[in-house]
């Protein structure tokens, strides 16, 4: 959330701005559990990348991790939290306020220009 918006409005998340992080987030976004090899390979991210990712989010809220086994076999499942899924609403919805914004911007100069 930026310093100059309040809680629940729309606002650019830093944790979740750059594309890869919005990558996971939006995947995330769209299912209760992924298991960790299924997110890596749907966002092409490393292991030690989404390890990374996943721990950063883990640690402000956004996303948890649950660790299990399928057979012998260690597996890693990420889900979006309640509020990891309200910060990516947040983002989207100032992300589209700032398209909007330019949209109009750029219609408006148009219409001015086509005046001119």
């Amino acid at each position: 959330m930026t310093a100059a918006s309040a809680p629940g409005e729309p606002a650019i998340d830093a944790a979740i701005n750059h594309p890869t992080r919005l990558a996971v987030v939006a995947f995330l976004s769209a299912c209760d559990e992924a298991e960790f090899a299924i997110v890596r390979s749907s966002c092409q991210v490393s292991d030690s990348m989404l390890s990374k990712i996943a721990s950063a989010l883990e640690g402000i809220g956004y996303l948890a991790i649950r660790k299990g086994y399928v057979g012998k076999r260690p597996r890693t499942w990420l889900s979006l939290t309640p509020a990891g899924q309200q910060a990516l609403a947040l983002h989207i919805a100032a992300l589209q306020g700032i398209a909007a914004t330019a949209r109009q911007a750029g219609a408006e100069a148009g219409a001015e220009a086509r005046r001119s």
